[in-house]
């Protein structure tokens, strides 16, 4: 496995003006009939490292402590199974693409659902999993990467967003940089937290070709398969009895 450590430095127009004459549709429909809708995608660690996993030019995954994006479109993501995951790529019994409804069994209102709850998974944790889907456009590229947000991440996300939109700023207005960062909860554990800060607006030109972007990712947001990532499934088995924070350990990590 590759490993490398990017630098955040100033960031070229030309690597998102790129998409000019890019036509996302067009490209999926020709190069992928017939073929499984999927998006390469960058993992968190699970138990030990805080560095992110990134596909790679030469095919070989690498590892890097940061990296830079355009969040291009979010949505929550819930998923339940009823026996415990053993491997695959089976969907859940129940999942909610939303947050809000759940489709399967036991379906309907994720808010009021009993399966929601903190103490019906393990360690106190919820049966149902909340994770948040984000779909990145790094300088460069012309297709999206996933990167599946564990529950443990999910406040530090939603800070990020309210900063941006008290600036004025929707998430696909920006180049993000992503980090990891080390955290202990009151009894000592360490999780790793991903973080979030904006490397730089984006340009007007680059607004204008991001945009459509975004309205493509939208529109096969719901066509990818349902994920479980196995990477990201730890910090939703250690919860903070004090605060009911879900925490990730980490163990020996970098």
């Amino acid at each position: 496995m590759a490993t490398s450590e990017t630098n955040l430095a100033t960031t070229s127009d030309s690597g998102f003006l790129a998409l000019a004459n890019t036509d996302f549709t067009s490209l999926i429909a020709e190069e992928l009939d017939g073929l499984d809708l999927s998006f390469e995608r960058i993992k968190i660690p699970g138990a030990g490292g805080t560095m992110y996993e990134t596909p790679g030019d030469d095919g070989e995954p690498e590892q890097v402590k940061d990296f830079c994006a355009v969040v291009l479109h979010h949505h929550a993501m819930n998923g339940y199974y009823k026996a415990e995951y053993t491997g695959g790529n089976q969907p859940p019994d129940c999942g909610s693409y939303d947050g809000a409804t759940g489709v399967g069994d036991p379906g309907g209102d994720c808010k009021a659902c009993p399966l929601n709850q903190y103490g019906t998974g393990k360690n106190g944790s919820k049966a149902c999993k909340q994770k948040r889907r984000l779909y990145l456009l790094r300088e460069g590229e012309v297709f999206p990467l996933l990167l599946s947000l564990p529950t443990c991440s999910l406040s530090a996300f939603t800070k990020y967003i309210k900063r941006l939109l008290g600036k004025g700023h929707k998430s696909n207005a920006v180049v993000t940089r992503f980090t990891l960062k080390r955290e202990t909860n009151k009894t000592g554990v360490a999780y790793a937290q991903a973080q979030f800060a904006i490397a730089r607006p984006l340009t007007e030109a680059e607004r204008a070709l991001v945009e459509p972007m975004t309205t493509q990712a939208k529109a096969y947001s719901q066509r990818v398969a349902f994920d479980h990532d196995t990477s990201t499934d730890d910090c939703a088995e250690y919860v903070d009895i004090e605060t009911g924070e879900v925490i990730q350990p980490l163990i020996g990590g970098r």
